[in-house]
């Protein structure tokens, strides 16, 4: 049998759909100098750990201890715009480390959750990560749990997203990362393909998530990090990130296991398409080559970033991530690591609520067959026949069981089925449908379990019910126990059988079943996933 990760790209596939962008954005942007030995004065108290390009001073929390904002890469500004991440400038002292870096461009994002930027002001110079380690000390080396952050690609940071309680419940050490986005992340042009050594252009960041990686496993010991049993995971872009990376040769042996959350197979755009639109948008700006481009401020790209017609996602270039995630998957060709991947109970909802209600109208039982004729055309009747409102408390319910299906949960499960031929493989379903009610939002119907809803779980971060609660703490261990031995399990807590079962977390029970196709209308829905615009 052929090793993995040796086919040639895939056929051209097409574009996902994008229905609306992110509003415009206008901020002071910071580009931090590349320097040399001078580095921000540290307190005086606090931990301090060498890396491999200088010490760091962390933050003692009485749980655990946070080492925010070191550099796990070159500044990618000035002449380093659109190129693969380079290291760090080591520094001399011990660098503070009790302040996160800077968010990468990006526009405000409101969403239920806040701005997905986190603290920091939007800047080029962004590729930064933060390490968070228990309080109590261990003899011996704990698990390392890498979190991609999600966000479609164009928003979001690392340090939105605070491991300390993760790393002290759970015993293990989390790191978070910011990788570039939109523009500065992923323009393919041909311009750019010329200059570079492998002929490709794009997907820088996903090569800075592969830098953030390699940094893990150069230095992650220091911290009390096994870096040998590294679980690599992530939410929506992020779990499809998770992917992309299991299909990257550039990443064999740079981590252990995988989790995926609401986010692993959707369909990636071409090398060649994404140059086509790249060259488009360069002259738009009014640039007909690279320096052009380059020359232009971070805040006019961000601007231009945002036209309807821009879309900035991985393509498929056949080096970096040379196949389809699903073509890859399907012929064996990605590290055989333990996978556990899944969605929410009511995913599309949340676009829905944005959509309609939170941007002050509601779906009414006449806009309801509209709505599904504009996004699926030819096929909506067939979708509105097996999605009838009768079937539904409210149009806004019916609207988001279309999207939860069509966009995620039965591409997740293709993926998941796919990679049980292979490697052990495990589904979840997260459903309490009472998951958001403590954000008291002005909608016209249930939010459920709607996308990114399970990740305060994960996190440790839940103040709920007794039984949300128990229920955090549930997921919390089978997360981290799966980082540690690639088995998913937790005190207390059911067992977890592999695929085809999946395993439904919900406050009132967690119980595995094996309806999930047909309770989701996956014969409908054969075809790929494109990247959804409800992606965080």
């Amino acid at each position: 049998m052929p090793g993995p990760l040796t086919q040639p790209p895939v056929r051209n596939h097409r574009w996902p759909l994008w229905t609306r962008r992110l509003c415009a954005l206008s901020v002071a942007l910071l580009l931090s100098a590349v320097g040399l030995a001078a580095v921000p004065a540290a307190a005086a108290d606090g931990p301090t750990v060498p890396t491999r390009y200088g010490q760091v001073r962390g933050t003692a929390g009485e749980t655990a201890t946070s080492y925010l904002g070191i550099p796990y890469a070159a500044p990618p500004v000035g002449d380093g715009r659109w190129k693969p991440p380079s290291p760090p400038r080591p520094w001399t002292g011990v660098r503070d480390a009790a302040t996160p870096g800077n968010p990468c461009v990006q526009a405000p994002s409101s969403t239920p959750w806040g701005d997905l930027a986190g603290p920091g002001t939007p800047s080029e110079d962004c590729l930064y990560l933060n390490v968070y380690t228990p309080a109590k000390r261990s003899p011996a080396k704990r698990p390392v749990m890498v979190w991609i952050h999600g966000g479609g690609f164009t928003v979001g940071s690392g340090t939105f997203y605070d491991g300390a309680k993760l790393a002290a419940k759970g015993d293990v050490v989390v790191v978070n990362f910011n990788y570039r986005l939109g523009a500065f992340g992923y323009l393919a042009h041909p311009g750019l393909a010329e200059e570079s050594p492998l002929g490709l252009s794009g997907n820088y960041g996903v090569l800075d998530q592969q830098a953030a990686l390699r940094w893990v496993r150069q230095n992650i010991a220091a911290f009390g990090g096994d870096p040998g049993n590294v679980t690599l995971f992530g939410e929506s872009a992020g779990g499809g990130s998770v992917c992309h990376q299991l299909i990257s040769p550039r990443t064999v042996g740079q981590f252990d296991r995988a989790i995926a959350q609401s986010g692993c197979g959707f369909t990636l755009p071409t090398q060649a398409s994404q140059q086509n639109n790249g060259t488009a948008w360069a002259r738009s700006l009014g640039c007909a080559d690279l320096a052009c481009l380059r020359a232009k401020p971070a805040d006019e790209l961000l601007r231009a970033s945002l036209s309807p017609t821009a879309r900035w996602t991985p393509n498929v270039d056949g080096v970096i991530l040379p196949l389809q995630v699903t073509d890859a998957l399907a012929s064996g060709r990605f590290h055989r690591v333990p996978v556990l991947q899944g969605t929410t109970a009511d995913e599309g909802r949340l676009t829905v609520a944005t959509t309609y209600d939170l941007a002050g109208r509601q779906l009414t039982a006449e806009g309801y067959p509209a709505a599904v004729r504009a996004a699926y055309g030819d096929r909506a009747e067939a979708i509105l026949a097996r999605y009838p409102l009768s079937a539904h408390g409210t149009p806004a319910e019916a609207l988001g069981a279309v999207l939860t299906d069509s966009q995620f949960a039965c591409a997740q499960s293709r993926t998941a089925g796919l990679m049980a031929e292979h490697t052990r493989s495990y589904q979840y379903e997260f459903a309490d449908r009472h998951a958001m009610d403590h954000l008291n939002l002005p909608l016209s119907f249930p939010f459920g379990a709607p996308h990114g809803s399970e990740i305060r779980y994960v996190f440790g971060g839940l103040s709920g019910t007794p039984a949300q609660n128990a229920l955090s703490d549930r997921m919390l261990g089978y997360w981290t126990n799966f980082a540690r031995t690639g088995v998913p399990y937790a005190a207390g807590a059911p067992h977890w059988p592999r695929f085809p079962q999946v395993q439904t977390l919900a406050p009132e029970a967690i119980t595995p079943g094996t309806s999930f196709p047909e309770d989701h209308q996956c014969d409908l829905w054969s075809q790929g996933a494109s990247w959804p615009l409800a992606a965080r």
